[in-house]
């Protein structure tokens, strides 16, 4: 092998060269005594979509995959840039060609080198159009920030044509990161243990990282204050109650997510949605400040843009709805539905779907409620297991949907996308051509924060989709959990960067 292997991208962003350093991720502070039992355990609320990088749809399964597969860059803490599989990288003049040098000693957990062509085989056999595709034509600014994202993982090229669909298994997965995954029962729990064929293996204090399945979240605080979990999410309105009774325990900071619902705008959708006087009419009557003040009550913020305040470089539009009042937003509403033809005479009647919460039953049957009490709307509510619902919403099956999305890098696009015509994550088939210019000039614009604008102000006058609320992380964790990255409002943690103190 050579002193470094190169990876050559073609015309791909404006970014200042990143010189090598080392990954101090997982450095244990001197005063720091750690605990004997390294082992980090957490609660998920529902089985992982998949731990393939190329194929993983959803937080948890990204959670697995980012422990598993080291990219060509990471972050540390705070979300910056760190270097990952590649050293350092560096451009050309006019930023149209980068060369990524990575690291000699790289391995996979079977001992083999981790090459480019690991990068280039992941990138081409990557099957979902959203959320990761390569194109060397143009420049995108935030490059960089993307290699941090799953997709773009390095793949085992000769294990997955070894085994197809069931390199993943255990018995059959090879990974080049700090863990290995060691175990799996569906619905139940996965576990990952220390890679020791890690280049930074040294440097890694967590033994091993245990997901378990549970899916009432009431169920999971009982197990955290029995001392059974390390993390767990806090229950839908109990964080001021829990910030006073563990104030040590109880956190909450801001978080690079959005919660909406969203319409079935394709051929399969109800015709009553086509209106979009009726959209609108909903969005208005929900009164958000319930949600997130009495509903959730854990610092949300409420929403009405899909792209949270947080984004780097993004500044929230004013909407004409976030500037009334709850009383004029719901005059609004009765106005507008009666317009399109709905009463007390003629009560507009819809099914509302969402994957099975206790916090997202709450926000169900709490919007259902303010439909049916200010506009008559007669709501069917049903719940459904994540992998159901996930194929139900992805197939078109349905009227009103939940739907979230954490951006996987610090970008207004890495959200608006979604509402592209041909994304594969637009599962109410919104189709704006106007949208998708804007979307697609602010893929070679310099400063694209005004086309960013555009693109909201087309969702606030169309509402494909019915922003609710941005996230926040609210958790319940473990006082003997060391460097938790709050300060990264993407929340791409890694199990490396962790210690456990002793108590």
């Amino acid at each position: 092998m050579t002193q470094s292997t190169k990876l050559t991208l073609s015309a791909l962003l404006a970014s200042t060269m990143l010189v090598s350093a080392a990954f101090a991720g997982g450095h244990v502070p001197a005063d720091v005594t750690l605990a004997a039992d390294q082992t980090f355990t957490y609660r998920v609320l529902d089985e992982h979509s998949s731990v393939d990088p190329q194929v993983v749809k959803d937080v948890s399964g990204a959670e697995i995959v980012r422990d598993l597969f080291e990219g060509l860059m990471t972050q540390d803490a705070d979300g910056n840039l760190v270097p990952g599989n590649a050293t350092h990288y560096e451009a050309n003049a006019d930023n149209t060609v980068y060369t990524f040098s990575l690291r000699e000693d790289g391995k996979w957990f079977n001992g083999d080198p981790v090459i480019a062509n690991d990068f280039v085989y992941a990138w081409q056999r990557a099957v979902d159009e959203l959320t990761f595709e390569v194109t060397l034509s143009a420049a995108l600014p935030y490059f960089p920030q993307m290699t941090t994202h799953s997709t773009t993982f390095p793949a085992p090229c000769s294990v997955i044509e070894a085994h197809g669909n069931d390199w993943t298994k255990p018995e059959n997965i090879v990974s080049n990161w700090a863990y290995v995954l060691t175990g799996h029962l569906p619905q139940e729990r996965s576990v990952r243990e220390r890679n020791t064929m890690y280049w930074d293996n040294g440097n890694t204090t967590i033994g091993k990282v245990v997901a378990l399945v549970i899916n009432d979240e009431n169920v999971a605080l009982t197990r955290f204050i029995a001392g059974e979990l390390d993390r767990t999410e806090v229950p839908a309105g109990q964080f001021p109650r829990l910030q006073k009774e563990h104030p040590e325990e109880a956190i909450s900071f801001p978080c690079l997510c959005n919660y909406y619902y969203t319409f079935n705008l394709s051929d399969s959708g109800p015709e009553e949605f086509k209106d979009v006087r009726v959209r609108e009419a909903l969005a208005l009557a929900v009164n958000r400040k319930i949600i997130t003040e009495n509903v959730l009550a854990g610092g949300q913020p409420e929403a009405y843009t899909f792209t949270p305040a947080a984004v780097a470089g993004f500044s929230q539009p004013a909407t004409e709805m976030g500037g009334m009042t709850q009383a004029e937003r719901d005059a609004k509403a009765i106005e507008l539905l009666a317009d399109a033809g709905y009463g007390k005479d003629n009560p507009l009647s819809f099914d509302m779907m969402y994957n099975t919460s206790e916090a997202h039953k709450k926000i169900a049957v709490a919007m259902s409620q303010m439909w049916k009490q200010k506009l008559g709307a007669e709501v069917n509510l049903a719940n459904m297991e994540w992998k159901v619902f996930l194929e139900t919403r992805g197939n078109q099956d349905f009227q009103l949907a939940r739907g979230a999305w954490c951006g996987d890098y610090s970008e207004a696009s890495r959200f608006l996308d979604l509402l592209d015509s041909g994304s594969g994550y637009n599962d109410g088939k919104f189709a704006n051509a106007d949208l998708d210019r804007y979307l697609e000039q602010a893929k070679m614009a310099p400063n694209a924060a005004d086309l960013y604008t555009k693109v909201e102000q087309i969702i606030a006058n169309e509402m494909p989709i019915i922003p609710i609320y941005h996230y926040a992380g609210v958790y319940m964790m473990d006082s003997d959990v060391g460097n938790w990255p709050v300060s990264n409002i993407e929340q791409n943690w890694y199990s490396k960067n962790l210690y456990k103190i002793a108590e």
